[in-house]
Formats: C-alpha cells, sequence, structure tokens
C-alpha cells in the first residue's frame, strides 16, 4: 500500500482517509467500470474518452499500489493487461454506487429547476 498522510483523527479523519484513496476526477469513475468485472486498458480508456492514457495510468497505478485494483500481465505477444478490484476495492462497491445515486438525484434536481 502507499504510504498516505497520518491522520490527526478528528471525527472527519475517516471520510478524509477515504476522498484521499478514491478522490480526484477519475478514481471513482475507474472503480464504477471495475465493480462491472476485469477490463483491460483499451476498455477502460475508451468508455473514459476525455482522459488521457497518461492520466488513466496513473489512476490506475495508484490505485494498485493502494491496494484496490490489481493489474495482471498475461505473458502473450502483445502483452494482455488487465484490472480487476481487489476484495478491499470491491468493499467500496457501497460507496460507489452510493457516488453515482446521490449524482444522478443531483443531475434530476439540477434539471428539473432550470
Amino acid at each position: 500500500m502507499a504510504s498516505h498522510s497520518r491522520y490527526d483523527c478528528s471525527e472527519g479523519c475517516p471520510v478524509e482517509a477515504t476522498l484521499e484513496l478514491i478522490g480526484g476526477k477519475w478514481k471513482g469513475v475507474i472503480l464504477f467500470h471495475l465493480l462491472q468485472g476485469t477490463h483491460r486498458f483499451g476498455e477502460l480508456k475508451r468508455k473514459l474518452p476525455s482522459v488521457t492514457q497518461r492520466m488513466l495510468t496513473k489512476q490506475l497505478r495508484e490505485l494498485e499500489q493502494d491496494g484496490l485494483v490489481l493489474r495482471r500481465v498475461h505473458a502473450e505477444v502483445p502483452p494482455r493487461v488487465e484490472y480487476s478490484l481487489t476484495p478491499l476495492g470491491d468493499s467500496l462497491r457501497p460507496v460507489v454506487l452510493a457516488l453515482r445515486e446521490w449524482g444522478a438525484a443531483y443531475r434530476r434536481d439540477m434539471e428539473a429547476a432550470a
């Protein structure tokens, strides 16, 4: 696992710890797609067309370092690389799905208010 800051454990520090692991523009979306099963790099790139290859690689590496994503390289020519959730990553399923539901409700509310 990557080394993260030590938290001065106030009431909100578990939220801070979680957001440090899954925060940012792409990690939650990557985790959402991996909830549906194993994906190759190219498949993830197609599902996230506005992310650069460099950023997707960076985010996947961080998720892997944090123990949330498993990177499996198959000894083939050309090499086939697949990404899947670890059990720790899959434990975020209710969190990611709750974010999705909240976001959908927010968008509906904003559209209704417009």
